[in-house]
């Protein structure tokens, strides 16, 4: 096993990579999120849709108010976007004890919601859509995700040579714009411009990334992949998820990103066991 990163601080709170798997809860106020558990500008769903993820054992809420499924079209105006995140991270801030992560790669919107309270940037174009928003990162003293995106250039050979690449190129934006290398958190990116076997084959092949020397997010909760391999929609993808996280976190993964907190929780719990980790004696 490769030697652990060292500790990320979010917020009040300390990811100490390696001693167990942390869950990163989705909360989509985009109303079309390709998932089907898209809020709205409904601020009291999505509370209490966070605070049951909390109860139910995430670590951390990432809120997002685009969708990325792919097809969907940016919003023109970052208005639209702001409208539906910043009144509930404002008062999701006040009521959850695990830090909040903002799911942007606009800085508009990152500067915004990090002002309303969250203390993570989650960027899937790894800083690269918006120039700004690395130096935004920096100033704030806050950690960011970088996700390797093939949506603008898809990639015809070695797609995990290609995501260490890309993801190379993230981390020296992120270190020349002066955040801090143990605030960087990297994700292969699956679904964004690749194809499903490319998929599959960053699953089975996650642990090649260690080689970049950062903590490792996995973010396969009811995707796509998971539907054409299973023939199923995105309502009915929990055990394929399932299969996902075990296999992921097996291979290397420090933190999961889902949409069903209890029942990823409980996958990721007992994978730790099997790995030796100690948390089987925590209650989630």
């Amino acid at each position: 096993m490769p030697d652990c990163p060292p500790p990320t601080t979010c917020g009040r709170t300390v990811f100490k990579w390696g001693e167990r798997t942390y869950i990163m809860g989705i909360v989509n106020m985009s109303p079309d999120s390709f998932s089907g558990d898209g809020i709205g500008n409904n601020v009291e769903t999505a509370l209490a849709q966070a605070r049951q993820m909390v109860a139910e054992g995430a670590d951390i809420i990432d809120v997002g108010g685009e969708s990325t499924r792919p097809g969907t079209q940016p919003h023109a105006d970052i208005q639209d976007e702001l409208r539906l995140v910043i009144p509930f991270i404002e008062k999701l801030s006040g009521e959850i004890p695990v830090p909040i992560s903002i799911d942007t790669y606009k800085s508009g919107v990152a500067s915004a919601a990090l002002a309303a309270g969250a203390s993570m940037i989650n960027d899937i174009w790894g800083l690269k859509k918006d120039p700004k928003i690395a130096g935004l990162a920096a100033k704030a003293g806050v950690p960011v995700i970088l996700m390797s995106n093939q949506r603008d250039k898809p990639c015809e050979g070695d797609i995990m040579a290609e995501v260490v690449l890309d993801l190379a190129s993230s981390i020296d934006i992120a270190l020349k714009a002066g955040i801090k290398r143990d605030n960087i958190i990297i994700d292969p990116g699956i679904g964004f411009g690749k194809k499903v076997e490319q998929n599959l084959e960053i699953i089975r092949r996650l642990n090649e990334l260690a080689i970049l020397g950062k903590p490792i997010l996995l973010a396969t909760s009811r995707k796509s992949t998971i539907g054409m391999v299973l023939d199923l929609p995105a309502e009915d993808r929990l055990e394929g998820t399932a299969a996902t996280i075990a296999i992921g976190i097996l291979n290397g993964a420090h933190m999961v990103r889902v949409h069903d907190v209890k029942e990823m929780a409980r996958v990721a719990r007992m994978t730790d066991a099997i790995l030796g980790r100690p948390v089987w004696q925590r209650p989630i």
